[in-house]
């Protein structure tokens, strides 16, 4: 069974894992290490690192952003891993791939123990009455405590109320950097070995798929991927009957409604690749392409028997922006895409791949409401978008509230930091300020846990705060609570902003004299234009200003009264920093070149005062 053939693989064979973690404890590198270890690849073949993270903000941000399908082969058994996102904002991820997996793979680092994350994807794997493998990962490390990260593993398991068959799960010790596991806790100095007794433990606890061969054909689609030839794939589990090529079959879409299809090609993951299959049984994971509206929930059936699945349901947004076409005096310089109709193409589009997005129109016409998980759920799609040449707008996040009768509703999140004893005081006093509730604390070897309860809104733009008053030492994770009362105004930024007063490129001299009003956000030599903000201001109200104010020159020279013109680097934020920062009457402009602040409207009215003050 070790090479691919044109016939299904049999159900018996087949072993379908999700890999589930806190963001960092190591999925995707788990994952390097079963593919080298399994004998895909050649003793001279050059294998990058994260093979699974293809996106290229996945590279770069070092976390995984979408789930991803890989195989391997080991003793005859077909081996269909799940890659997921680790991040709470990239929850929707995990929740539609589930019905993929038979079993779930929960990784724990050896040293951090269960964190924010990884209660919720153990909360989701249970839900679907996943049995779970729990790996204590990273047992190199030298304040690793395996045997108090299994007992809270345990504890966090009855928290959650498990049944008693998942309650007695089995556990494996393993490094996933240096390639090798243990079913022993006390081998976790050994570091010799490799990654076969995971192996062997997931071809014995995990079940092989179940479902009837013989019964009408069924098909989930979990995933979208794209083929340039091909167009849209939907990627799924066949939980009943066989698929082939050329087979005609309808597929059951989000109306109920039947569109009929053929299916054209489809194809098997091998590795982090895929490899062209005729033919799939029950269990097998494929990708299908024959039909370019399929979208995830969409179940592929025969018309003489349609049986669709019932449809993928996850938890609703938090927080949402309106994405709006460029206004700005410097509108269609540098988008290739930048009116109405290409923005709602777009979303449209990656609402079929990430079934935790929602698109709307705003109440006034003009542009779409956004809304999605978090902050980095929505400035990744932001992001993906400017890369691919699309040039808008962007309001300041808002959360996503719900009405209960009289009372207002809004989402809270479970927070934990971990912090030096030393800053503690400081990362408490800004949590304070917004609305935080502090749970729990946890002390010991000179570092702190602290688990709060805060409304979504306190931590919009908390992450730089926390960062700055922790001088970089501190470690903030949170996850969706639930909704709770309303808890109040939380300001969450005190300082004004720098307005240039006029379209012109900035002087040198002039952001010199600047800088005693506050931080800048450009250097000399920018065009900037009316209405755009520049900096930020040293007080709590906005000042317009004229960064293009040159020296006064005469013909008198006299030595030594000129002042070294000296700039202070200004401040590059990034995109998300940008969307946290911005007010209500304030917006990010997004281009494929450029992230700019600008005050809303096509130009900014300016008081009197201030253009005196700013001459």
């Amino acid at each position: 069974m070790t090479d691919m053939t044109p016939d299904a693989i049999r159900q018996d064979k087949i072993r379908n894992v999700a890999i589930i973690a806190h963001v960092d404890h190591g999925k995707t590198t788990l994952v390097d290490q079963l593919f080298k270890q399994s004998g895909m690849f050649r003793a001279n073949q050059r294998v990058d690192e994260r093979l699974m993270d293809s996106m290229d903000l996945e590279r770069e941000r070092g976390i995984t952003i979408s789930s991803k399908n890989g195989s391997f082969v080991y003793k005859d058994y077909w081996i269909n891993i799940i890659d997921t996102p680790g991040h709470a904002d990239f929850g929707g991820q995990v929740e539609r791939v589930l019905n993929m997996a038979d079993a779930a793979l929960l990784l724990v680092d050896a040293q951090e123990g269960p964190m924010p994350q990884t209660y919720f994807v153990l909360k989701k794997a249970l839900a679907v009455a996943l049995p779970v493998i729990v790996i204590i990962n990273k047992i190199d490390k030298p304040n690793a405590r395996t045997n108090w990260v299994v007992d809270q593993v345990f504890d966090l398991f009855v928290q959650l109320e498990a049944p008693d068959h998942i309650l007695d799960f089995p556990v494996v010790f393993a490094s996933a950097k240096e390639g090798y596991a243990h079913l022993d806790s006390g081998k976790h100095n050994d570091r010799g070995g490799s990654m076969a007794p995971l192996m062997e433990t997931i071809i014995a606890h995990v079940p092989p798929p179940s479902g009837n061969p013989a019964g009408p054909l069924q098909l989930q689609v979990c995933s979208i991927d794209y083929s340039s030839f091909l167009g849209r794939l939907g990627i799924g589990k066949v939980t009943s009957g066989i698929l082939k090529v050329g087979q005609s079959v309808v597929v059951v879409n989000h109306t109920g409604a039947l569109v009929p299809a053929a299916i054209s090609q489809m194809y098997r993951f091998q590795g982090n690749r895929k490899t062209a299959a005729t033919c799939a049984g029950v269990g097998e994971i494929v990708a299908v392409a024959g039909i370019d509206t399929v979208a995830i929930g969409d179940t592929y059936t025969v018309a003489d028997n349609p049986s669709p699945r019932p449809r993928v349901c996850v938890d609703p947004p938090t927080i949402s922006v309106n994405i709006l076409p460029n206004d700005s005096p410097f509108a269609g310089k540098e988008g290739v895409y930048v009116t109405s109709r290409h923005l709602a193409d777009r979303l449209h589009r990656e609402t079929l791949a990430d079934v935790a997005l929602v698109v709307e129109e705003t109440a006034k016409g003009v542009g779409f409401k956004v809304s999605g998980r978090g902050e980095l759920h929505l400035a990744i799609l932001i992001e993906k978008m400017r890369r691919e040449g699309y040039e808008f707008q962007v309001s300041r996040p808002q959360v996503v509230v719900k009405r209960q009768g009289s009372r207002i509703l809004e989402p809270y999140e479970a927070l934990t930091i971990d912090v030096n004893e030393a800053y503690m005081g400081a990362a408490m006093e800004g949590l304070g300020l917004r609305k935080g509730k502090l749970i729990d604390m946890q002390q010991g070897k000179g570092q702190t846990r602290l688990t709060y309860k805060i409304p979504t809104r306190g931590l919009i733009g908390y992450r730089s705060e926390f960062m700055t008053s922790t001088k970089g030492m501190g470690v903030m994770n949170y996850v969706f609570l639930e909704y709770g009362p309303h808890a109040g105004d939380i300001r969450h930024r005190r300082n004004g902003v720098l307005i240039s007063k006029a379209t012109c490129i900035t002087v040198a001299y002039a952001l010199f004299n600047l800088q005693a009003r506050g931080k800048l956000f450009y250097g000399p030599a920018v065009e900037v234009y009316q209405g755009q903000i520049i900096g930020e201001h040293a007080r709590d109200t906005d000042l317009v200003v004229n960064p293009a104010k040159g020296k006064k020159l005469t013909n008198i020279r006299a030595a030594g009264s000129d002042e070294n013109v000296i700039l202070t680097p200004p401040v590059n934020m990034s995109l998300e920093e940008c969307i946290a920062y911005i007010n209500d009457d304030e917006l990010v402009e997004v281009t494929p070149r450029n992230i700019r602040l600008r005050k809303r409207g096509k130009g900014t009215t300016l008081m009197s005062r201030d253009l005196k003050d700013a001459a």
